[in-house]
């Protein structure tokens, strides 16, 4: 059909517009990949969902990324490599808030992507983990350094490392909160981690009481323990059933025998990880504690649980959100059974917080933690607990001698 001559047009009629690519498609790929990515996970997120969220077909995503690795790869990347960019713009000499600051708002802003660095990069192949580390200790050099010339510090790497643990925690959870207000909540909790500040004091770690470790007495249970190693090492999707099975010393088709299928099996890894730490909260509010106490004796609970379940526990945290809806359903629960606990306790001992602050803050904790026990390779040593817990309790904004008995 020949196209219309603008004579024959009706007055005032422009020739439609031809479609036009934005810019910054890369950047808009990337950032629903993120999303994904963080969300999903690495294995369950697709390239089909990342093209319909940008709204373009999967063949037009493959024109700028040839394969879901190298998208993972560049969003594992952007997020550290907007930190170091922001940072590069603080002053040399600039003071542990003004730097802390330059993290915490590249975080806040992208806290719905940035969650890929955490735990999914796991999945990246070994060199572009070792960039991404090189990257990371970029951060925490800095950070340590604008501390130290306020004050120094013995330990600053450890407590610059827990403090940018802090501020990532911000994308690891669903809370909802001003963005100005996350902001001002994390930075103030960095600050604390990071040592510029008063240093908290707390008991000592071995005053916590933990589940004793479960021992393996049925077939069943000699499959899930030989499971939670490989799971954490390789990550769920890459360990097969043949590996599980020759593990216990099994044939792959008798697993089924004990479990419908490996899913069943990171269920039961999940459901045994939050019924270990349901069990140590319990122990640790069991006894009439003042409420500084009690969030304490949280803190020092969590921090042992960590450090004795690591595999477990990494496992619980990073695999859960591959789950389908049916098994994730009651570890969900058990997650806001746990946070609903802290934020009693906290705005118990800090009544000036709200629900909202009470649970970034708890999740603020949780973060350091995870970046504080990586540092220190989850070496289980009284000190090493200790030494966490401190930096936890500093996190929660806790002030003041514990109570005494």
């Amino acid at each position: 059909m020949a196209s219309v001559p603008p004579s024959a047009r009706p007055a005032g009629t422009a020739r439609p517009a031809p479609a036009t690519r934005p810019r910054n498609r890369r950047q808009l790929i990337v950032d629903a990949a993120g999303r994904a990515f963080s969300e999903r996970g690495y294995h369950a997120a697709s390239m089909e969902e990342v093209a319909a969220a940008v709204g373009i077909t999967a063949t037009a995503l493959y024109r700028h990324f040839p394969n879901k690795y190298a998208l993972f790869a560049e969003c594992a990347d952007v997020m550290v490599d907007g930190l170091v960019a922001a940072l590069d713009e603080v002053p040399s000499g600039a003071p542990p808030a003004e730097v802390l600051a330059a993290v915490t708002r590249i975080t806040v802003a992208h806290r719905s992507s940035g969650g890929v660095y955490r735990w999914e990069a796991r999945y990246l192949d070994r060199e572009d983990r070792r960039r991404l580390k090189v990257k990371f200790n970029r951060l925490v050099e800095r950070v340590d350094e604008a501390v130290q010339r306020e004050r120094p510090l013995s330990d600053g790497r450890l407590r610059a490392t827990a403090a940018l643990g802090a501020i990532g925690s911000v994308t690891m959870h669903r809370t909802s909160i001003a963005q100005r207000r996350a902001e001002d909540l994390l930075l103030a909790s960095a600050l604390r981690v990071a040592g510029s500040g008063p240093a908290a004091r707390v008991p000592t770690a071995h005053l916590v009481e933990l589940p004793a470790r479960p021992v393996p007495r049925t077939r069943r249970e000699e499959i899930l323990a030989a499971s939670v190693p490989l799971f954490a090492r390789d990550g769920f999707t890459s360990v097969t059933n043949g590996q599980i099975a020759e593990a216990v010393g099994l044939t792959p088709s008798a697993l089924y025998r004990h479990y419908p299928g490996k899913t069943d099996i990171l269920a039961a890894a999940c459901l045994q990880a939050a019924g270990l730490l349901a069990q140590g909260v319990e122990r640790s509010l069991r006894e009439g504690d003042g409420p500084r106490d009690a969030v304490v004796a949280l803190a020092a609970t969590y921090v042992a649980y960590s450090f004795e379940y690591t595999d477990l526990n990494s496992v619980a945290e990073a695999e859960v959100r591959g789950l389908p809806a049916g098994p994730r359903r009651p570890l969900v629960l058990a997650q806001r059974r746990h946070i609903a606990v802290w934020e009693q306790r906290l705005r118990l001992a800090r009544p000036e917080l709200d629900p909202r602050q009470a649970r970034v803050l708890a999740h603020a904790g949780f973060g350091v933690v995870v970046e504080a026990g990586r540092r220190l390779r989850w070496r289980d040593t009284p000190g090493n607990r200790e030494a966490v817990t401190a930096l936890v309790v500093a996190a929660l904004g806790l002030r003041g001698e514990p109570e005494r008995r």
